[in-house]
C-alpha cells in the first residue's frame, strides 16, 4: 500500500465517535463539559491546539436555538448529545440548517424520560459507524488508485502533486455532492416553529447563516 494511502487511512482508523458508556453519568459545569469534549474527540483534530470546544461556542449554541439552556449552569447528558451532534454537522452545515435538523430533534425528546431518548437517538445512528468506516476506507483505496493513473506524462517532480491534487478533486467532489442532497433533505422536511428568542437566527433556509457561531 502506497505510503500517503497508509498513513490517511490509519488516521481515519483512530478516529471514532463517543461511546455511549463514555458519557458522564452526572450533569457537568461547562469547564467540564468543554474537557470532556476536548478529551473524547482529540482524535478529530487537526492541529494539537485545535479546540473542539470552547465557551463561547456553547453560549452562542444556547442563544441561537442550537442548545436548550443549562438548569442552574449545570449540563445534562442529553446537552452533552446535543452538542457532540452540532459537532459533526457543523463542518458542513449551515447554522440555519443544523437548527431545522437539531431542533424537531431536542424539542421532542430532549430530557424524556419516558419514551424515546436523546440517547437511543444517539446509540441508533451512531450504531453502524463501525460498518460505514470500513465502507469508506475502501472507498477511499479505490479513489487514491484512480488518482495515481492521471497525468500518465507528467514528470516524476510533478507527478506527485498532480495525483493528490485529483485524489483532492475525487473527494471534495463527493463531499459536495453528498452535501447537495443533505441540503435537498432538510428542505423536505417541515418548516420549524419560530422560537421566542430576540438572538434567535429567521427559521428561513439561506446560505447567509454560514458558521458565524461555531
Amino acid at each position: 500500500i502506497h505510503g500517503f494511502l497508509k498513513e490517511v487511512l490509519e488516521k481515519l482508523q483512530t478516529m471514532d465517535y463517543v461511546k455511549p458508556e463514555s458519557l458522564p453519568n452526572i450533569d457537568l459545569y461547562m469547564d467540564q463539559v468543554t474537557t470532556f469534549m476536548d478529551t473524547q474527540l482529540a482524535s478529530t483534530k487537526r492541529r494539537p491546539e485545535d479546540k473542539i470546544l470552547t465557551k463561547t461556542m456553547i453560549n452562542n449554541y444556547a442563544k441561537n436555538n442550537l442548545l436548550p439552556p443549562p438548569a442552574k449552569k449545570k449540563y445534562s447528558r442529553d446537552h452533552v448529545l446535543t452538542m457532540l451532534f452540532i459537532y459533526y454537522f457543523k463542518s458542513i452545515l449551515s447554522i440555519s440548517d443544523i437548527q431545522n435538523i437539531l431542533n424537531p430533534i431536542t424539542d421532542k425528546y430532549f430530557g424524556n424520560e419516558d419514551g424515546l431518548r436523546m440517547q437511543e437517538i444517539y446509540n441508533e445512528v451512531f450504531s453502524l459507524e463501525h460498518e460505514e468506516v470500513q465502507h469508506i476506507l475502501k472507498e477511499l483505496a479505490r479513489k487514491y488508485k484512480t488518482s495515481l493513473k492521471t497525468f500518465q506524462n507528467a514528470s516524476e517532480e510533478d507527478a506527485e502533486l498532480l495525483h493528490k491534487f485529483a485524489f483532492i478533486c475525487m473527494l471534495s467532489f463527493d463531499v459536495y455532492m453528498k452535501k447537495l442532497i443533505i441540503e435537498q433533505t432538510i428542505d423536505q422536511l417541515p418548516a420549524p416553529k419560530a422560537k421566542e428568542n430576540l438572538h434567535s437566527f429567521p427559521t428561513r433556509r439561506s446560505s447567509d447563516l454560514r458558521k458565524s457561531v461555531v
